[in-house]
């Protein structure tokens, strides 16, 4: 197998790229900067100095573009919607490299849901060789767009981590809740006003929140009086909360995966998702403004439990990306 450089900078990067250390043979990899706190105990062969250390997206951009490694690898593999995946791609292309594209094909088409997602996954797509597509729904956006990677439906790696957690599944007392996306930003103050509503008349309830670190949604902790805020948490933390957890209200993409895989039901805090599969299991429900939050929650929290299969994967992804890049590679 050809050399495969994988790029990463976020922890939801990170976790979709983990699994495939355990089965590649040949590969590197790239830090591209943005969290530095997840390589203290990771081995890097490249990192990016980003020199703006508020994250501008056009900073990051340029940081990666120019900074990007002469390295014998022979292939770049890039993750997911960060404007780090798209300079790394865009980057291997001018290097004329092979692109592999894993998560590809997500889409909402509205480049407004989520800005700018939206358009770096479509501008990766025409770029790469190779697309790791989570779901059938994914790889036919692909077709429709007629891009020119060839596509396999793989399911999604986050999923490989979650497996221990499966035989760890309950329904407690537990309501785990996230906000952090860049276009619920200006909703936050009014989200929180409406959970902690939801946490004071359900007194019975825990409503769990870590709290991100933006300062977009930090700032306003003190509207949460009746929830339990705490600090960001380690994946594994996370993951067992969510195993025994009632309900999930959230606006991550990664959670909506991952509480369905655990058969959890997500209160999706947005006006679009690009994992539509979801919706069609029962595990997602969308909830497009804050003023909606308490009457979908009413409904749920009495018919919680889901049963149908989860539509993103089955815990093999990383094994069918190994056989693909194989034989592709």
């Amino acid at each position: 197998m050809m050399k495969i450089l994988l790029c990463f900078g976020t922890r939801p990067e990170w976790l979709k790229i983990k699994p495939l250390l355990k089965v590649l043979d040949n590969y590197e990899l790239l830090f591209t900067g943005q969290h530095p706190d997840l390589i203290k105990n990771i081995k890097t062969n490249y990192q990016i100095q980003i020199k703006d250390s508020t994250n501008r997206l056009d900073q990051i951009i340029s940081d990666c573009l120019t900074q990007f490694p002469d390295g014998d690898f022979d292939a770049v593999l890039v993750q997911g919607d960060t404007g780090s995946s798209f300079a790394c791609a865009l980057a291997a292309f001018h290097k004329e490299k092979k692109i592999i594209y894993l998560e590809a094909g997500l889409r909402t088409y509205n480049l407004a849901h989520p800005y700018p997602e939206e358009g770096y996954r479509q501008m990766i797509a025409r770029l790469s060789d190779i697309n790791l597509c989570p779901t059938n729904i994914s790889k036919d956006n692909l077709i429709l767009e007629k891009t020119k990677g060839e596509s396999f439906v793989v399911g999604n790696t986050v999923l490989d981590n979650l497996l221990p957690y499966k035989e760890k599944c309950e329904y407690t007392n537990k309501i785990l809740v996230t906000l952090h996306r860049r276009e619920n930003h200006e909703l936050i103050p009014k989200w929180f006003k409406e959970i902690n509503q939801l946490a004071k008349d359900n007194s019975s309830l825990e409503f769990i929140l870590p709290l991100h670190p933006n300062p977009n949604v930090c700032a306003h902790k003190h509207l949460l009086t009746y929830v339990n805020v705490i600090d960001p948490l380690a994946h594994d933390v996370l993951l067992d909360i969510l195993a025994k957890c009632k309900l999930v209200i959230s606006d991550s993409g990664g959670l909506q995966e991952e509480g369905s895989f655990l058969n959890k039901k997500v209160i999706v805090c947005r006006q679009t998702t690009e994992r539509p599969e979801g919706k069609r299991s029962g595990h997602l429900v969308m909830c497009s403004s804050p003023e909606k939050l308490v009457a979908i929650f009413g409904d749920l929290i009495n018919n919680y439990r889901v049963d149908s299969r989860c539509p993103y994967g089955d815990g093999g992804s990383s094994e069918k990306i190994k056989k693909i890049l194989n034989e592709k590679c």
